[in-house]
């Protein structure tokens, strides 16, 4: 096997996926290191740019890989990766083009314009420089958002796009997804400018300007004097009507103009308390993309790529142990590890398990979830009370929710069936029994009813990571 196979197999690769940019940029740097026979099988050893890179193509391409080499070659193979701290050179392409190209995953994307109009360009306001597109890993909980933002700043301003509307729990990765985009539209429209601001300041700002009788200056400042609108944290938008009013107007004024606009929420626009119908409807016109909790894998490749920037060399296991207590968000995720290695440098000791273990001791089984808390979840997904739940209520805008609870504390708790009857107003077991059933067979049946399982089961993953 030589580079002359290896470059027929990328090309075999790359012809079977069309126009699947995310596929050709991150293949193209992979180079044969070698193949040797091992035992039994043929041992196939490709190498790649930096480390980075060894944890994208292992959770995304090795699978892909290995299949294709295996239709060719008659004999059992394995595939491994090795980082080689270099870029092929025959692609005229360094590792940071690569990131920022590999998620245009979308066919027949719209190219900026070489000839697009610049506008005399003012400070980008909060843009923080070290949150980017190449510096975010991508997982299967955040794939289409990513993917969706970067998209966004390579034409800004269309309407597929516009407004873009980001959400989900504290701590997963918005706004650095928000920061990204700023950073990535200065980069390929030096001339627009962009205003980066939490919806919360923009509240405080706007009741100030009313005060003040000076709205013609907060108008001209938000609607005139800026490209770009990203807004972070849009669920305090709710809180004043007045403020409700002058955010619609400007969101209108910018989709008009055909300027973009990004937001990022906590919750999704339906479910921000207090937002107006034509708020909320213009919040949903353009595309909705989530962000959760990542999986185990995903939390394992996130602080691997941290330790490296750390510059910290962390052994197997201690990566798996963080990794795994490492539930609520990546903020949290980053927080284990940097209270790991103060802890180790105040103490002068290696980091290890055993170390891990000793400074994170009260964070183990430390999250969990409670039946109160699942009840939570469900009431305020269904907008009922949770004493309307443990009532005795037949009305079906309550009985499907106490099933749906009853189901979820069920499956996330394990509770018994009486147990489960006792919290819900002392229920017999077989009551219990019957919605159970009903839950599942409903799942089944009715779509609507499904996806509003897989959100609340959603929720409660982003809790405990179970």
């Amino acid at each position: 096997m030589n580079s002359g196979f290896w470059s027929q197999i990328k090309t075999s690769m790359k012809s079977k996926n069309g126009a699947n940019k995310l596929l050709e940029n991150w293949l193209d740097p992979i180079e044969l290191l070698k193949s040797e026979k091992v035992g039994e099988q043929i041992q196939v050893t490709l190498g790649v740019p930096n480390q980075f890179f060894f944890f994208y193509v292992n959770e995304h391409l090795k699978d892909k890989i290995t299949q294709e080499l295996q239709q060719i070659v008659e004999q059992p193979l394995s595939v491994e990766f090795i980082v080689t701290g270099k870029v092929a050179t025959d692609y005229n392409t360094s590792l940071h083009d690569v990131m920022h190209n590999a998620d245009q995953v979308f066919q027949n994307q719209v190219r900026p314009s070489p000839q697009a109009p610049v506008i005399h360009a003012k400070p980008i306001e909060n843009i923080n420089g070290d949150f980017t597109f190449s510096t975010f890993v991508v997982g299967k909980n955040s794939e289409f958002a990513h993917a969706a933002t970067y998209n966004v700043t390579q034409n800004p301003g269309a309407d597929d796009y516009n407004p873009l509307f980001i959400y989900g729990p504290s701590g997963m990765g918005k706004t650095h997804l928000l920061n990204a985009a700023g950073n990535q539209i200065r980069h390929n429209y030096p001339g627009l400018r962009i205003t980066y601001i939490s919806a919360e300041r923009f509240l405080n700002e706007c009741v100030s300007a009313i005060r003040r009788q000076e709205m013609d200056k907060f108008r001209q400042k938000y609607r005139e004097n800026s490209d770009i609108l990203v807004v972070d944290d849009v669920q305090y938008i709710g809180r004043g009507e007045a403020v409700q009013e002058e955010f619609f107007h400007t969101i209108n004024t910018f989709i008009e103009k055909k300027k973009q606009v990004i937001l990022a929420s906590d919750r999704m626009p339906k479910d921000i308390l207090g937002l107006e119908d034509r708020s909320r409807t213009r919040l949903e016109r353009g595309l909705i993309a989530d962000i959760t909790m990542p999986d185990l894998e995903t939390r394992i490749a996130i602080l691997r790529y941290k330790a490296e920037k750390f510059s910290l060399r962390l052994p197997e296991d201690t990566v798996q142990y963080i990794a795994k207590i490492s539930k609520i968000s990546i903020r949290e995720l980053e927080g284990n590890l940097k209270k790991i290695k103060m802890y180790s440098e105040l103490q002068g000791l290696t980091i290890n398990l055993e170390l891990a273990r000793k400074v994170l001791a009260h964070h183990e089984n430390s999250v969990a979830i409670s039946v109160e808390e699942v009840m939570r979840i469900v009431s305020e997904y269904f907008k009922v009370r949770i004493s309307d739940l443990k009532s005795s209520s037949r009305a079906k805008p309550i009985v499907v929710p106490r099933q749906i609870a009853m189901y979820l504390i069920k499956r996330f708790l394990d509770k018994s069936l009486v147990e489960i009857g006792k919290t819900f107003g002392g229920r017999d077991h077989t009551t219990v029994i019957n919605s159970l059933e009903k839950v599942e067979l409903l799942q089944t049946t009715d779509p609507q009813y499904k996806n509003d399982i897989d959100e609340l089961v959603n929720q409660i993953h982003n809790v405990t990571g179970l």
